[in-house]
């Protein structure tokens, strides 16, 4: 290992360790288990070294944003850590199901009736059945993917009884100019009523928030691997 690679592998390290420290000061805050809260490490547009760097320090749960990102680097690795879980946490096109279903472990973006029948389709023509989170658009942004909230019990309930979907849990992101307590809170509520028990919510910025609210994974990525020149 060179000098650079041992020193890209320690830092990654010490990101880990801390996000770990206040996930578990949170936790124990809000009389929570850390070891209910999962950490994705979100790897998109990462170099590859600083994902390789995660993966020998022994991280696993790594999430997507694009299909094709996620194409291009993760059957390599993979190939070297077959014990790999792998999200999707962007926006999913139906022209992408085929691969998405392909590459992916878990599907966190269902949120759409067209969507959830051509992953049913694509999924019984792969012989999987891959957990799946419903995207909630909680403050309701027209740019952003989602379900609305007011129609997030009914497609739920088609997801589940007309599609057959393993859906596990509901998925947010908060608007990004507004405080992220009541967004992270209204999923939750939506959680409940629905009988759903896994809650994807809360990035490096407002992760602790999330833990309050019930999060069973967060999403981070900046605080780990440092903001993307992109």
């Amino acid at each position: 290992m060179t000098e650079d690679a041992a020193a890209t592998r320690a830092e990654i390290a010490e990101n880990f360790a801390a996000i770990r420290r206040r996930m578990n000061a949170a936790a124990n805050k809000w009389d929570r288990d850390a070891k209910d809260i999962d950490l994705i490490a979100v790897s998109k547009r990462q170099p590859e070294t600083l994902i390789e760097a995660a993966l020998l320090n022994g991280h696993r749960q790594f999430a997507e944003n694009r299909v094709q990102d996620a194409a291009a680097i993760w059957p390599a690795f993979r190939a070297r850590f077959p014990d790999v879980e792998l999200r999707l946490i962007g926006p999913l096109q139906t022209n992408k199901a085929k691969e998405a279903v392909r590459l992916f472990d878990i599907i966190e973006t269902v949120d759409r009736p067209k969507l959830a029948g051509v992953l049913t389709r694509e999924m019984k023509a792969a012989n999987r059945s891959l957990p799946v989170y419903i995207q909630v658009n909680t403050g309701e942004e027209p740019q952003k993917a989602g379900i609305a909230p007011k129609d997030a019990d009914a497609f739920i309930r088609e997801c589940r009884e007309t599609h057959g979907l393993n859906v596990v849990g509901l998925m947010c992101i908060p608007p990004a100019e507004e405080q992220p307590a009541p967004h992270f809170a209204l999923l939750a509520r939506i959680a409940a009523r629905n009988g759903l028990s896994r809650l994807s919510m809360g990035m490096s910025g407002d992760f602790e928030t999330a833990i309050q609210f019930g999060a069973t994974s967060v999403r981070v990525g900046t605080a780990l691997f440092g903001r993307r020149d992109d």
